[in-house]
């Protein structure tokens, strides 16, 4: 029964290892989906501040 135990622990260790991995590889993703999109809000209203800036230079 002490070698079925030590195999269980194994794989329980090897299973918390993995999904720590899983996680860590998550949040990393996250977080550059997060900075990409911050910084494509901020070039996109940018871009529309200049075009409305131009639009009021014809009036």
């Amino acid at each position: 029964m002490g070698f079925w135990s030590e195999e269980r622990a194994q794989v329980s260790i090897e299973m918390i290892i993995v999904a720590a991995a899983v996680v860590a590889v998550a949040v990393i993703l996250v977080t550059q989906f997060q900075n990409t999109a911050s910084q494509g809000g901020k070039k996109l209203s940018d871009v529309t501040d200049k075009a409305f800036d131009e639009i009021d230079s014809i009036k």
